[in-house]
């Protein structure tokens, strides 16, 4: 027979979790939020993070269990929506702490030209997977991002190499990412002070699902995720961060990778 109010009971239980959830994160190295977390570049960067003791927020449709906490998209169609949405589960995730990094590796590709028939339908789709994503993981940064953190977008080396004839959509979405990357950097930006906004942009991927669409490609010539995973835990961690404002080539040869900065 139990004695006692039940509710007190639950209160208690709720008030101990609570504060096991704040010790751990008190203990972890960093923390750190991967917007697309479980894509194939973001569950790299989950569980690179992760074995290197931080603590991780994952944002996307799907969780990713290895995540110490997931934020998950319902909210697809409307991009204020998606905002509030992403924002109010954030805030309830990170009870008050700040974050050491905030990393947005969300994004996918499509081609298509003037006369596809789904220019548009593809247009919109990669402006909600990059900008989309890229404006949100902005403005949490404004309210949640430690003073001297890093803000990472991901744009595309094709996107400042000139036009991208055979996917518009795709090329529009990446050229946007990178002048909100520009305008970051700038004075009256609205970030904490000393953060550091830049891009990845990469040429290939090394990723399941592109080498099972582009089985005759030159493997040689693509950028494993580990290697972008380590990338990112550096300058996270303020090792060799590159200036504000930069857009980082990942160009790869004879499977070495070097930065180009632009």
């Amino acid at each position: 027979m139990l004695v006692g109010d039940p509710h007190s009971v639950t209160e208690d239980f709720n008030s101990e979790l609570l504060g096991f959830e704040r010790f751990r994160m008190a203990t972890q190295s960093g923390k750190v939020l991967v917007y697309g977390g479980k894509g194939a570049l973001g569950t790299s960067v989950v569980n690179y993070f992760k074995s290197r003791n931080w603590w991780v927020v994952s944002v996307d449709l799907f969780p990713n269990e290895e995540a110490h906490a997931n934020v998950i998209i319902t909210k697809t169609d409307v991009w204020t929506e998606q905002e509030s949405e992403v924002g109010s589960k954030v805030e309830e995730a990170l009870k008050e702490e700040k974050f050491d990094a905030i990393l947005c590796v969300a994004g996918g590709w499509a081609g298509g030209n003037a006369a596809s028939k789904a220019f548009v339908k593809n247009s919109d789709m990669m402006w909600k997977q990059s900008v989309w994503s890229s404006v949100i993981a902005s403005g949490l940064a404004s309210k949640h991002l430690k003073e001297g953190g890093l803000l990472q977008l991901t744009g595309a080396k094709a996107s400042l190499d000139g036009g991208t004839p055979g996917m518009m959509g795709y090329g529009m979405a990446k050229a946007a990412v990178h002048q909100l990357v520009k305008s970051l950097s700038m004075e009256g930006n609205g970030l904490p002070a000393n953060t550091t906004a830049l891009a990845i942009c990469p040429v290939t991927l090394d990723t399941p699902n592109n080498r099972k669409w582009m089985k005759d490609a030159d493997f040689s010539t693509w950028t494993s995720m580990d290697y972008v995973s380590e990338l990112l835990f550096n300058w996270s961690s303020g090792v060799e961060r590159p200036p504000a404002g930069s857009l980082v080539q990942l160009v790869t040869q004879d499977n070495q990778t070097n930065l180009n900065i632009a």
